[in-house]
């Protein structure tokens, strides 16, 4: 299908929205991107994008071979809670390095592309429905204001108000875990920068730095039950944080203590939507398939949707059939990186001597044990 002139609206800016902007963008299509927020910025926080959404980035040429604004990983470290004690080291995935970003660098970079590219935004713009017509899409603001196109594009999170419309009401599920993110400021260099996974009974915190290791990520995520509050922008109490992780030892014991800002957020399980489309609007990323932290493939996911998305519609004769085949290419692979992530908070929280176990068992496997994953990162949306 030729969809040079055809209009779309992409509701939500972030990485998955504007990512999808730019390919639909690249194939000529007229693109208006409806973002709630007044300004794109983000809450300072760390993304790790593998090589299979690197591949997406440079298809879109938002990065080069080398980007400038990423970090090279050069694999990631296990550490015991209580000093540090190394576990062992999972060498970079063979398909190729993952490079680490502050998410506002990622998204300043879509989206000047965006706008290079002629993508049209309205910014403060806080869309309240969406409804398909036999020919075209209806996006609807607060406001009143109503925009006719040709398909929208649902890539408002995993809260989406969207997803409603296509899949009917779903009652999250609290997963019992809640997560701190923070970043601090950070003058230590690293020859070979990693993250640091530090495991804990019914615990974890992980850490890589940012910015040419002027930044410090934190993740921290502990099992509890009394916060169960979703939004990941509510800030959190430092003094708390600090308490709750009082039993880590090391080098994260001195990161945790330099926080001052976290967030906290709980975290809700949602299942991958049983509906990614319905002729004329589509979901995307979180809104499609939220999926829990633990794989680092939030961002992945999004940017390999915008890329299929975009490859459906050259490959398909109309708009309802590039739908269908973009959410039929994309559910399976999502469910399973999703399932993934799942497995993942079991086995780093293990108690008693379940941990001394597995803590065993990681050593013996050392660092074979991301080749467990290579499924994931050899995958390319591009190719």
């Amino acid at each position: 299908m030729n969809i040079s002139g055809s209009k779309f609206g992409i509701v939500g800016g972030g990485i998955g929205g504007l990512a999808a902007a730019l390919t639909l963008r690249q194939r000529g299509a007229v693109v208006t991107v409806f973002e709630q927020a007044p300004e794109l910025t983000e809450v300072g926080a760390g993304l790790q994008i593998s090589a299979n959404g690197m591949a997406v980035l440079r298809a879109l040429k938002v990065v080069a071979d080398t980007p400038e604004a990423g970090l090279l990983s050069h694999g990631t470290v296990l550490r015991d809670y209580r000093a540090g004690r190394l576990v062992c080291k999972i060498v970079p995935p063979s398909a190729g390095p993952t490079y680490y970003y502050h998410r506002a660098d990622l998204l300043d970079l879509l989206y000047k592309a965006a706008v290079q590219k002629g993508v049209e935004f309205h910014l403060g713009a806080r869309v309240e429905r969406v409804r398909k017509h036999p020919s075209e899409a209806e996006i609807i603001l607060d406001t009143g204001a109503r925009f006719r196109v040709d398909c929208a594009v649902a890539a408002d999170g995993g809260q989406s108000a969207i997803r409603a419309d296509l899949t009917g009401r779903e009652t999250p599920k609290f997963t019992h875990q809640v997560a701190w993110r923070a970043t601090i400021r950070w003058d230590r260099r690293n020859k070979n920068p990693c993250a640091v996974l530090t495991m804990g009974p019914g615990r974890h915190v992980v850490t890589y730095p940012l910015r040419d290791q002027t930044l410090m990520n934190i993740v921290a995520i502990e099992e509890r039950s009394d916060w169960q509050e979703e939004g990941w922008r509510l800030r959190g109490d430092p003094e708390e944080l600090k308490a709750r992780f009082a039993g880590f030892g090391g080098l994260v014991k001195e990161i945790l203590q330099e926080v001052q800002d976290p967030n906290i957020w709980a975290l809700f399980l949602r299942p991958v939507a049983e509906c990614w489309q319905n002729g004329r609007v589509a979901l995307l990323g979180d809104a499609a398939h939220p999926t829990l932290p633990f794989m680092a493939q939030g961002a992945c996911l999004a940017l390999e949707d915008a890329w299929t998305l975009g490859r459906s519609f050259e490959e398909q004769s109309g708009v309802s059939q590039a739908l269908a085949a973009y959410e039929a290419t994309r559910r399976q692979r999502a469910t399973r990186v999703v399932a993934a992530a799942g497995a993942n908070a079991r086995n780093f929280h293990l108690r008693g001597p379940m941990r001394v176990g597995a803590q065993l068992a990681l050593m013996a496997v050392g660092s074979r044990l991301g080749r467990k994953y290579d499924w994931i990162y050899e995958f390319d949306a591009t190719a």
